[in-house]
């Protein structure tokens, strides 16, 4: 994900002012090498992939995978597969879905 910002000329938006601030948790590339210019500037926030890492989001991540349990449990399919082809997989029958 990192990839999809243009690292330098998010350097320059930000040392020119065209853009007021930013946020970030995932680089051009891991980990982001410590003497980096972005580092330097004052009008960014680096997070090391943590910024996900919130109250609100621990709880929806239990809330999700309890009721993506309970549909398995109950012969429905996923909401969220990891690898949506097993889906079709199974009702084939090539496949028995464990849980």
């Amino acid at each position: 994900r990192g990839g999809v910002i243009d690292h330098n000329a998010l350097v320059e938006a930000l040392k020119s002012r065209r853009i007021a601030g930013a946020a970030l948790d995932v680089f051009y590339k891991e980990p982001l090498p410590p003497d980096d210019e972005i580092t330097k500037l004052q009008n960014i926030v680096l997070t090391p992939h943590i910024a996900w890492l919130t109250e609100e989001c621990r709880k929806s991540m239990a809330i999700t995978v309890a009721e993506e349990v309970s549909r398995a449990l109950r012969g429905e399919d996923p909401l969220y597969p990891v690898n949506p082809s097993v889906k079709e997989l199974a009702r084939n029958r090539k496949v028995k879905m464990i849980v």
